[in-house]
């Protein structure tokens, strides 16, 4: 099962210090929902693991993070894939990109997902919903970070 989301947050940030945030191992780690480990690894990327429930289930996702398309201070693509075990898997990346706006930043992206295994069967609308609520609370908590 695929999805897409996109979305744009205004930061009351300059896009320098947005970007640092981007790439801080700790602050990632913090906005994360349901992140338990975030540690940089030696190509660059991050090894994860989070805890996360979708409707009925609840899995640990352990896996890996890759940064590419890097362009500083203006962007780049994040993806990710995590095994749930008996649960199934979930791949996906989001072009994240920064502009100067209105004295901050504005921060939009784009995601693609790919889920697999049981919790491909809870259905498209539930998925969606807990994807978006996902994306909204890390939003959220990153512009918290990076406002101070």
């Amino acid at each position: 099962m695929a999805m897409t989301m996109n979305g744009e947050v205004q930061l009351a940030a300059p896009r320098e210090a947005v970007w640092a945030k981007l790439n801080d191992a700790e602050v990632l780690k913090a906005c994360i929902p349901g992140c338990e480990e975030l540690e940089k690894t030696d190509d660059g990327g991050f090894r994860a693991t989070a805890k996360m429930k979708v409707g009925p289930v609840s899995a640990r996702f352990k896996g890996k993070v890759t940064l590419s398309d890097l362009d500083p201070p203006n962007g780049y693509k994040i993806s990710g894939e995590g095994e749930g075990g008996v649960v199934g898997f979930a791949k996906g990346g989001a072009v994240v990109k920064l502009a100067e706006k209105d004295g901050g930043t504005l921060l939009s992206y784009e995601v693609e997902a790919q889920i697999g295994g049981k919790l491909a069967q809870l259905g498209q609308r539930l998925i969606n919903g807990a994807a978006k609520k996902l994306a909204d609370e890390f939003f959220a908590n990153f512009a918290k970070a990076v406002q101070g």
